[in-house]
């Protein structure tokens, strides 16, 4: 068995493909801006990063429109996005043989920590986590470096060298070089190879077994 004992998971594109309620609701904020994307493919992008980061990147949105583009995204998202989502099978699996084996799960992700705690619950695999920590809902605490070092302050009993942060894009892996963790890549999300080889995590995965075999 491994010596990481504090498993820190991203949620889109890790334990979950969230690719139709996301993109809708990106979509949706963008019709009210006057802007038309009928193709959710292209809309792909802002799976996983901060949603200001990707308005301002794709966009060209400024400040203020980007707050507006994330009032107008939760609107539907908060209704409909939430659901649009499925799990990725090997998941439920994964996580009852972490929690046996002792393991201290935590998710860690940009979304706001009320709509991360609601997809869990709609998963029905909350129980399987000890803390969710997620961004607030008046926009601070979004950089996943943020996230991780608060979970690192809420577990601070715990060596450094236990924790490993699991994700699908660059955001994931830097956050972790950032706060001095260890990280895995996962490419069965949204972050192409040549990405994650660029963010260099210190383990790179194909698929969800690959996660076990480190971990487990």
């Amino acid at each position: 068995m491994s010596n990481y004992n504090i498993i820190l998971f991203d949620l889109d594109g890790t334990l979950s493909d969230p690719k139709v309620g996301i993109t809708k609701s990106v979509q949706y904020a963008l019709e009210k801006f006057g802007i038309s994307e009928p193709d959710l493919d292209k809309l792909e992008p802002f799976i996983g990063p901060p949603l200001e980061e990707s308005f301002e990147k794709f966009y060209g949105f400024n400040e203020e429109q980007c707050k507006q583009g994330i009032a107008y995204y939760r609107e539907r998202f908060k209704v409909k996005g939430l659901y649009e989502n499925i799990l990725f099978p090997e998941i439920p699996k994964l996580l009852e043989q972490l929690k046996a084996a002792g393991k201290v799960l935590v998710l860690a992700t940009s979304k706001p920590t009320v709509f991360a705690e609601q997809i869990l619950q709609y998963f029905s695999i909350d129980h399987y986590f000890d803390l969710v920590i997620g961004s607030n809902l008046d926009g601070t605490r979004v950089a996943k470096a943020e996230i991780i070092s608060h979970i690192l302050g809420e577990l601070n009993s715990y060596d450094k060298q236990e924790f490993i942060m699991i994700g699908d894009r660059r955001h994931d892996i830097i956050g972790a070089h950032h706060t001095g963790i260890h990280s895995i890549g996962v490419l069965y999300g949204y972050g192409p190879l040549e990405e994650m080889q660029q963010a260099s995590p210190t383990y790179i995965v194909e698929d969800v077994r690959g996660i076990s075999g480190i971990l487990l």
